[in-house]
């Protein structure tokens, strides 16, 4: 991208602000989470997938919902059980009788996978193998069902989510699964002015109607846009030592990463970073990457990609807290420039 490249400065304003204005569509329906809708959206511009982890009740169907809504994208639910099938997500051939010639043929019935916007939730309740039927889809952005491979819509974006408290027959994700996600995005309890808010909104009988911001034309465009977005060698340094840092047999990791780590976080956290921290630039109306980007991208990056050992386990030291002093480690030099 040129600064001087008139095309890309009105798109860059265009993205920051659809931006603002989703976040107003939004706040019609979801009251706070302000840091979970940025990073739902960094995400999606980004072209990333996004892993969701909190407590039942905290409306996270209803905000994947209202943000397909005002960026006029088709959703689809797909309620993970143990008894679900790949066939369940992909869809199946169904033999299906002609009505003018009387033959039988197999159709293809497409399944709930065909659309742009899919909340798989409590993907840890389904065994490895309908996973898996996902995450090929996230990761090649088809569907091959016996001979045919079939192209999934665009934009294509996957929220799974996990419920952090029942354990019990679950099938966590494996660590290269898990990779695959750009994100894990934490949703906390509201603050007590907003739940009050909210329960004054969710038992009256008015329902707000979400505008449309977007639409899947646009959002691919602004999704090359991002890929354009340059980024300085010190940003580009800067990420890559916060990833560094998070492996135990790095030179130069702190002793508690040696301490409470066993693995550190992949070459793709570093990949997610930076296009992460690019989509997240133009959303604030910048053509330009800055540290503070970064900053902002790094902790749902890092903490599914770090594995926390029995050290950490026994002296109840959480992910959260590992990559705050992992963050804490890395300095900020080289300066701010614009480029």
């Amino acid at each position: 991208m040129n600064s001087a490249d008139p095309a890309d400065i009105q798109a860059a304003e265009f993205l920051g602000q659809s931006y603002q204005q989703l976040q107003a569509e939004i706040a019609k329906v979801i009251v706070g989470q302000n840091r979970v809708i940025e990073e739902l959206l960094v995400a999606v511009f980004a072209r990333g997938h996004c892993l969701m982890q909190g407590v039942p009740g905290l409306a996270k169907t209803l905000l994947v919902w209202t943000l397909s809504q005002a960026m006029d994208l088709s959703f689809r639910r797909i309620q993970f059980t143990p008894d679900l099938m790949p066939s369940d997500i992909t869809g199946t051939d169904i033999l299906q009788e002609d009505p003018d010639s009387g033959r039988r043929r197999f159709e293809f019935q497409k399944g709930p996978i065909f659309a742009n916007m899919i909340l798989a939730d409590e993907i840890n309740r389904t065994p490895p193998k309908t996973q898996s039927a996902l995450l090929q889809a996230m990761q090649e952005r088809q569907v091959t069902v016996g001979t045919r491979t079939l192209d999934l819509p665009e934009p294509f974006f996957v929220l799974a989510t996990q419920n952090p408290i029942e354990q019990e027959g679950t099938y966590p994700l494996p660590e290269a699964q898990l990779d695959r996600f750009m994100f894990m995005v934490t949703v906390n309890y509201p603050k007590r002015e907003e739940e009050l808010e909210m329960l004054k909104r969710t038992t009256g009988a008015a329902r707000p109607a979400v505008n449309r911001v977007l639409d899947g034309a646009k959002i691919a465009q602004l999704q090359q846009l991002v890929r354009r977005v340059p980024v300085g060698e010190h940003v580009y340094n800067f990420a890559l030592d916060i990833v560094r840092m998070t492996r135990p047999n790095e030179p130069g990791a702190g002793d508690f990463v040696r301490h409470w780590l066993s693995w550190g976080a992949g070459p793709r956290a570093g990949q997610y970073m930076i296009l992460a921290g690019k989509a997240r630039a133009l959303m604030q109306g910048r053509l330009f990457v800055t540290l503070d980007d970064i900053e902002a991208v790094a902790p749902p990056v890092l903490r599914h990609r770090i594995v926390p050992n029995f050290n950490a386990e026994a002296e109840g030291i959480s992910v959260e807290q590992i990559v705050d002093k992992v963050m804490g480690l890395v300095p900020r030099g080289g300066g701010e420039r614009l480029l």
